[in-house]
């Protein structure tokens, strides 16, 4: 009966990983070609005005790609609205904090791609999320990648179903591992994801345990540059107002860039999520090599970035092409 269980086992993790290479098959860079084939330059246009109003909206579509992508895979869930018979992942506390720029992007995309009659209704959200996402790593000094199309939108955003899908701020190395390997992810990719903190902002709350609280012998982060702590506590004082947000990465805070692996060799990683990846033995070659070498590192973000986009991918049945990126069709 063991080895049969066993056996069954096998089976089904083999079935899973087929199902999602199949569904990841289908994905490839000229997908509307046929359909719509200015689909990149209409997104990248919205993105581009976007930008022009505000510098938020850098983090806010990276972070809204990365949280969508993390709960039931990258099918643009996380945009749909709660409705009174449903609460939606948006609306979950770990995604409270997500910038509504992120989400103004995405919609405004939508509509403009469907104010050309050829692309109507032919464009899934979750493709605009993933193609807007590479337009602003590349405005904010990024690498400029292929992105992969043909994604359909998901059928159901249920708040419920985020719980425990997001990496915490507090998460040592094995936690990051451990989430990021349930998507087929590597620890180098872990690694190179990571470095989306090189742009955006961070509310006081997250990491205020690591200035005021770490642990009784030390109320700061023995990890945490002493002057860097300093600033921070000067920038977040106790009982600050929970609105304040401060820059992740406190050299380049506007620029995509490497500069996020020299912070971790100064002791500058906001979160211990990011200065674990240098404290840690396993990943400091990593951080080392990334903070010394930039071409290593925009190659690694590419296939990191690439094989996150892969993540859940829903065909068929399983998805459609919302008329209306916050609800369902």
């Amino acid at each position: 009966m063991g080895r049969l269980n066993l056996l069954m086992l096998l089976v089904l993790s083999f079935s899973v990983v087929l199902m999602a290479n199949l569904a990841s098959a289908q994905l490839r860079s000229n997908y509307y070609a046929n359909t719509c084939p200015n689909v990149e330059s209409i997104v990248r246009n919205v993105v581009n005005q976007k930008f022009q109003q505000t510098f938020v909206t850098i983090p806010a579509v990276l972070r809204l790609f990365f949280h969508d992508c993390f709960v039931e895979g990258c099918d643009a869930s996380v945009i749909v609205s709660s409705t009174p018979g449903n609460t939606a992942e948006k609306d979950h506390p770990d995604n409270l904090s997500l910038a509504g720029d992120g989400f103004d992007t995405v919609i405004k995309a939508k509509a403009a791609i469907d104010s050309n009659s050829r692309c109507r209704n032919k464009v899934s959200c979750a493709d605009i999320l993933a193609l807007a996402t590479r337009d602003v790593i590349q405005l904010s000094g990024g690498p400029w990648y292929p992105v992969e199309l043909g994604r359909l939108d998901g059928l159901t955003s249920k708040a419920s179903n985020v719980e425990g899908k997001l990496p915490k701020p507090t998460f040592n190395l094995n936690q990051l591992n451990a989430m990021f390997a349930s998507h087929g992810l590597t620890q180098a990719d872990m690694i190179a994801l990571s470095a989306a903190h090189s742009v955006g902002f961070s509310h006081c709350s997250k990491f205020s345990n690591r200035i005021y609280n770490f642990s009784p012998q030390s109320p700061i982060d023995p990890t945490l540059n002493k002057q860097y702590a300093a600033q921070l506590r000067g920038m977040c004082p106790r009982n600050v107002d929970p609105r304040i947000a401060i820059n992740m990465d406190p050299k380049t805070p506007r620029t995509f860039d490497n500069n996020y692996f020299k912070n971790l060799q100064q002791g500058m990683g906001l979160f211990t999520s990011d200065q674990v990846l240098y404290t840690d033995r396993r990943s400091k070659g990593t951080v080392d090599l990334w903070a010394s070498n930039t071409k290593s590192f925009n190659s690694a973000f590419v296939t990191a970035m690439t094989k996150l986009g892969r993540v859940g991918v829903k065909t068929g049945r399983n998805g459609n092409i919302r008329f209306d990126c916050g609800r369902m069709n």
